[in-house]
């Protein structure tokens, strides 16, 4: 009886146990930042990708090997375990829960991204797709993208909110079905206002094609485009950056659209 006492004891003293990835590879600073966060919280384990992998969305890996290698990329600031895949941020999620880690993880959080995945970007994003790869699992995650693109970005600004949010999640618990889609202005910290709750914006990409032909004579094009946004509300992700908040969007990944579903039942397609 003391025995089962004293291991219910321990296992209630265990300190949560958070899956790090992300989408630009395992040695971007965005990552290296967030592990360095993480580590205040509870033990880190990483499977990233050994290559960036941004605009993946939630590809996976079908007609291909998938390899992954232990390593040790900080040995400060460095992860409890790490591991680098040469998968997609989905695969490194799935191979993450089913194949490296000895438990289930409290938590699942991926990035720190380098640029935003606010609004439509969602939809292209590795790093969300390796969250929500997670909330498919049963796996409480949220997705955290700073909006500055430069590899030297500050991402230190933003530690007391990630932590925050972080706590207050695994304190609390996250819908089930839902994860988090964070975003961070690029401000100082004496800049930022806030944490705001928030809805997506809706928004698109006019995208243009610059068209050139390489020296064997064939063309080929390079993707382009201007970010679109077509939400004047003062509840979206895209207006609390703009006005120097950070955004918490709850994300779903079950993308019926339940409201239509009385509409379309109407067509006549049941003769």
């Amino acid at each position: 009886m003391k025995n089962v006492f004293l291991q219910h004891k321990l296992c209630s003293m265990q300190k949560p146990l958070i899956l790090v990835t992300n989408d630009d590879g395992i040695t971007a600073p965005g990552l290296r930042a967030l592990v360095k966060f993480m580590k205040e919280v509870g033990d880190v384990f990483v499977v990233a990708p050994d290559s960036p992998q941004s605009g993946m969305g939630h590809a996976i890996t079908l007609d291909n090997t998938l390899y992954s290698k232990k390593m040790k990329v900080d040995l400060m600031n460095g992860a409890k375990e790490e591991y680098s895949c040469s998968g997609t941020p989905a695969d490194c999620v799935k191979l993450g829960l089913q194949e490296l880690l000895d438990r289930r993880p409290n938590l699942c959080v991926s990035g720190i991204n380098h640029g935003s995945n606010s609004s439509i970007n969602v939809i292209y994003s590795g790093t969300m797709s390796a969250a929500i790869e997670a909330g498919i699992e049963g796996i409480p995650a949220i997705g955290f993208s700073l909006c500055d693109y430069s590899w030297e970005a500050d991402f230190d600004q933003a530690k007391e909110s990630i932590i925050k949010i972080v706590k207050e999640a695994l304190e609390n618990g996250i819908p089930k079905g839902v994860v988090l889609n964070v975003n961070i202005p690029k401000l100082s910290k004496k800049e930022l206002k806030g944490i705001k709750i928030c809805r997506q914006a809706r928004a698109n990409w006019k995208e243009k094609f610059d068209k050139r032909t390489n020296p064997m004579g064939k063309d080929y094009y390079w993707l382009t485009g201007e970010f679109e946004l077509l939400d004047k509300g003062e509840d979206t992700d895209e207006w609390a950056l703009a006005n120097g908040y950070i955004s918490v969007v709850p994300t779903q990944f079950d993308l019926t659209a339940h409201h239509a579903i009385q509409h379309i039942n109407n067509w006549n397609l049941h003769e």
